[in-house]
């Protein structure tokens, strides 16, 4: 399901992210989910920041298509992290994942997540086809 940036007339920041999208959501479902550095097996990954992102969003991935859609359809992200400083890591991660235009996306420092070692956790939207 293709979604449109919308020129906003605010200025490009060089992160990956569009400050407005319009989601087409005829014949389609909204699709709420979240995310963390979970294995397979049910263990979470405490390595570096990066390893933990590749995972975070190949779970997101894998929720998105199992729902029969893509990441092409998430319309936006909401990313907790525990060190901002980590953000660079993060978006060097999601261009890997995301292709413009990107969803449009809030990123915030949390003190702590629930696991002790995990450094970031997502929430997702997305508009996956519907039954027609």
């Amino acid at each position: 399901m293709p979604h449109t940036a919308i020129d906003v007339g605010l200025p490009a920041l060089g992160q990956p992210f569009s400050w407005a999208i319009k989601a087409d959501l005829s014949r389609s479902h909204l699709l709420f989910t979240a995310h963390g550095p979970v294995r397979s097996d049910g263990t979470i990954e405490t390595g570096d920041v990066v390893a933990q992102a590749r995972l975070t969003f190949a779970n997101l991935r894998q929720a998105v298509v199992a729902a029969g859609g893509s990441l092409a359809d998430v319309a936006q992200v909401l990313i907790y992290m525990t060190d901002v400083a980590d953000m660079p890591a993060i978006d060097a991660v999601y261009r890997e994942f995301f292709a413009p235009p990107y969803p449009n996306r809030s990123s915030a420092a949390v003190a702590a997540l629930v696991v002790p070692g995990m450094k970031l956790e997502i929430v997702a939207y997305a508009v996956v086809p519907g039954a027609n």
